[in-house]
């Protein structure tokens, strides 16, 4: 038995399919088909039910994949222990973001911190909130940034800025008259609301300030989806609806003063906190904290630090 094969089960648990889970682990899926046959032989049960069209679990493959799991979050601990004793500040740094915070955070981010630590690179992805959790618990990244609330066991968040969220219309749209809006206007007959699709946590987060805007029988509201924040700015832009954003999105290029407008909510105010969350065992605690400092000093000028931990 090798951390090997325990890669391979816990890939092809994960995957349901041998090529997507050889691709996830660098490898022929020949190879991988026989390391999995080579474990199962060692242990002498079948841990992996197969068909022409499906692969799963069988009941004692389920308890073995989890203790495979935790054996190599426990070899990857002993790893970073290693590496960490060399010097917590050099080498890179693994760090994800959710699409709605990495492309309007990093580019203040990336600069200050490669200043501040040119031994300590970035490795930068951006990828839906329970992806990056999957990745984090599995030791593929260091650290993620996400929105709360986020509670995954083994898993520490700190909160580092409160960020409210804010309307942005076409710059010719009647609104732009008033000097605040309320959260219920957004849902009237006349407007076409543009969010993002289904498995963006922001998506979730715009319907908590406006429940009413979730499709219903009558379907009175219009919702058009796009498939980032950038897109759906452009689509205002054109004139397609309005849109609601993280206030540090809302105006990040140079046609926005003259094809947008950006308005306030009226009280009260819906908002996201954005949070750092990394393993509770992660060797590298002065890595995180000089992480945090940076994110607190990029001075994003809409949003509020927030000063508590978990």
């Amino acid at each position: 038995m090798t951390l090997t094969e325990l890669r391979y089960i816990v890939a092809l648990a994960r995957e349901r399919h041998f090529g997507r889970a050889a691709e996830s682990c660098h490898v022929s899926q020949p190879t991988l088909s026989v390391g999995v046959k080579k474990l199962e032989d060692e242990l002498g049960v079948v841990l992996f039910e197969r068909s022409k069209t499906d692969i799963s679990l069988t009941p004692v493959g389920e308890r073995v994949v989890e203790q495979a799991q935790r054996a190599l979050d426990e070899a990857g601990v002993i790893k970073e222990l290693a590496q960490g004793a060399q010097d917590e500040l050099a080498g890179p740094l693994r760090l994800g973001a959710i699409y709605t915070i990495g492309p309007y955070l990093f580019p203040h981010l990336i600069p200050l911190l490669h200043e501040r630590l040119p031994q300590m690179p970035l490795v930068i992805e951006e990828n839906y909130t329970a992806r990056l959790g999957e990745k984090l618990k599995q030791g593929e990244l260091d650290a993620i940034l996400i929105a709360l609330p986020f509670t995954e066991a083994g898993i520490v968040t700190q909160a580092l800025y409160a960020e409210p969220f804010v309307v942005v219309l076409p710059a010719s749209h009647p609104w732009t008259a008033r000097d605040q809006i309320a959260a219920a206007d957004l849902r009237t007959e006349d407007e076409t609301l543009l969010m993002l699709g289904a498995g963006h946590c922001f998506r979730e987060q715009v319907l908590e300030a406006c429940p009413a805007c979730r499709h219903g029988s009558r379907e009175l509201q219009k919702n058009l989806e796009g498939g980032s924040l950038e897109t759906i700015r452009h689509m205002v832009a054109s004139g397609m609806g309005i849109t609601v954003l993280p206030c540090s999105a809302a105006g990040a290029d140079r046609y926005s003063q003259r094809l947008l407008s950006i308005r306030r909510f009226a009280p009260p105010v819906p908002s996201r906190t954005v949070a750092l969350a990394w393993r509770r065992h992660f060797p590298r605690p002065r890595a995180l904290a000089a992480l945090v400092e940076a994110v607190r000093d990029c001075e994003l000028s809409c949003v509020t630090p927030v000063n508590d931990s978990n």
